[in-house]
C-alpha cells in the first residue's frame, strides 16, 4: 500500500472527525445562546396575569394589587359615588375616555366591566407618580367641585373616581384601565382580556 492511500484515508478520517467535533461544539454553544433569548422565570412571572380576590372589598373601599410591577387600584364604588361621577363631567378633560388607554369592553364613562368596580393602573399619566386615594368630598385644598377621587401630589393632577382627569391638569390622559376579566364574582384576573377569557 502506498503512502498516498494511507494519507488520503487519514485525511478523510481527520476531516470527518473534525467536522463532527465542530458541529457538536457549535450545537453546544448555540443551545445556551438561544436559551438566553427566552424570558427568565422572573420575567414570565412579572408579566403573568394576577388573580385578585375582591370579595372582602366593602363599598367605598379600595385595595391595591400589583401587576407587572405596577400598582393597580381596585375600588368598590357606592351608588353615591356613581351618582357623583355624572355631576362633574363638564369639568373633565376626557369624560367619555376617547383619548385614554382602556380596553374596548369597558364602559366609556364608568370605565369598568361591572359599574361598581373600578380597576385602573395607579400611575399618573403625567410622569408616573402614584396618586393617592382621596374619597372624601370637597377637601379645602382640592377645590369646591371635588367629589372625591385621586390626587397626584407630585404635580397636582386630579382624577375622579372613574380615573378620569380634570381639565387643566399636568396629566394629559385618564388613568389607564388594564386588561382584566372576571373568573368568578369574587375573583378578577388582571392581565387577561374579557374577550379572551
Amino acid at each position: 500500500m502506498s503512502n498516498d492511500g494511507v494519507n488520503s484515508g487519514r485525511r478523510r478520517f481527520l476531516v470527518a472527525a473534525t467536522s463532527v467535533v465542530g458541529a457538536a461544539g457549535a450545537a453546544g454553544a448555540a443551545i445556551p445562546f438561544l436559551g438566553s433569548w427566552a424570558p427568565s422565570a422572573r420575567a414570565k412571572a412579572a408579566g403573568a396575569p394576577v388573580r385578585v380576590n375582591i370579595s372582602k372589598v366593602e363599598p367605598g373601599q379600595q385595595i391595591v394589587a400589583e401587576w407587572r410591577g405596577q400598582p393597580v387600584f381596585v375600588l368598590h364604588r357606592t351608588p353615591e359615588i356613581m351618582e357623583g361621577l355624572k355631576k362633574i363631567e363638564a369639568q373633565l378633560a376626557d369624560p367619555e375616555s376617547k383619548e385614554s388607554v382602556q380596553p374596548s369592553y369597558v364602559g366609556s364613562a364608568d370605565r369598568s366591566i361591572k359599574p361598581e368596580l373600578l380597576i385602573v393602573l395607579g400611575l399618573c399619566t403625567h410622569l408616573g407618580c402614584s396618586p393617592t386615594f382621596r374619597p372624601e368630598v370637597a377637601p379645602a385644598d382640592l377645590g369646591p367641585e371635588w367629589v372625591g377621587g385621586y390626587f397626584c401630589a407630585c404635580h397636582g393632577s386630579r382624577y375622579d373616581l372613574a380615573g378620569r382627569v380634570y381639565k387643566a391638569q399636568p396629566a394629559p390622559l385618564n388613568l389607564p384601565v388594564p386588561p382584566h376579566s372576571y373568573e368568578t364574582d369574587d375573583i378578577v384576573i388582571i392581565g387577561v382580556d374579557e374577550e379572551t377569557a
